[in-house]
C-alpha cells in the first residue's frame, strides 16, 4: 500500500512538472516582458482608522506607454509596494489613449485643466528635447514625444492631477487628415461646418 501511494505522488509531482512546464512553453511564464514601458511616479502610504486600530496599505500611480502614440494612467492601492504597482499597471492599460506624434511632436499648443492642475503643452523643434516637469515628462517620454515644451501654469504639488491633466491635454490634439483631392477637402469642410452648428 505504500508502494502505491509512494507512485501515486511521483505521478501526481510528474504532473505537476509538465504543467508548469507548458505554462513556460505557451508564453504563460510570469516573468513575460509587456510591450509597455513604464515609470511609477508616485508611492504613497495610505492609513485607514478602523476600531481595531490602524491598518496601513500602499497606493500606486504609474504611468505606461510604449513610445509609439499610447500612453495611459493607472492608480491603485495594494498591501505592500509591489502589489499596488501590479495593480495600477493593469488600471493603466484599461485607459491606454492614443495619439499622434509627427516628426517627433505634437501638431499644435493644447492647454487642459483637472481639479487644481493646469497644463500647456507646445510642440518644439528638432533636438529641443523634453523641456517639462516629472509628471508632464514621464507622460510625454512614454507616449514617443521627444520634443516638446510644457508649463504647469498652477501652483500644485499633486503628481496625479499633474498626469491627468497632461493626458486631458493630450486628448485635445486634433488628427492630422490627409486629402487627396478638392472634392474630398469641400466634403470635409461642409462636415466640419455642419457639425459646429448642431
Amino acid at each position: 500500500m505504500n508502494k502505491n501511494f509512494s507512485s501515486f505522488n511521483n505521478k501526481e509531482k510528474g504532473g505537476r512538472e509538465r504543467s508548469a512546464n507548458w505554462r513556460k512553453k505557451d508564453g504563460l511564464s510570469p516573468d513575460k516582458r509587456s510591450d509597455f514601458d513604464q515609470k511609477v511616479l508616485d508611492i504613497a502610504r495610505v492609513t485607514r482608522v478602523t476600531k481595531g486600530g490602524k491598518r496601513f496599505s500602499f497606493r500606486a500611480t504609474v504611468v505606461i506607454g510604449d513610445k509609439k502614440g499610447s500612453v495611459g494612467l493607472g492608480v491603485a492601492q495594494g498591501k505592500d509596494v509591489s502589489q499596488a504597482i501590479q495593480k495600477a499597471v493593469h488600471q493603466a492599460k484599461k485607459e491606454i489613449i492614443k495619439i499622434q506624434v509627427k516628426n517627433g511632436t505634437i501638431l499644435h499648443q493644447v492647454t487642459a485643466k483637472y481639479n487644481s492642475a493646469v497644463v500647456i503643452i507646445k510642440p518644439a523643434g528638432l533636438g529641443n528635447g523634453v523641456k517639462a516637469g516629472g509628471p508632464v515628462r514621464a507622460v510625454a517620454k512614454l507616449s514617443g514625444i521627444e520634443n516638446i515644451t510644457a508649463k504647469l501654469l498652477s501652483r500644485t504639488g499633486n503628481k496625479i492631477n499633474i498626469a491627468k491633466a497632461a493626458l486631458e491635454a493630450l486628448k485635445k490634439l486634433r488628427v492630422e487628415t490627409v486629402v487627396e483631392s478638392k472634392a474630398e477637402a469641400d466634403n470635409l469642410v461642409n462636415n466640419t461646418t455642419q457639425n459646429a452648428n448642431t
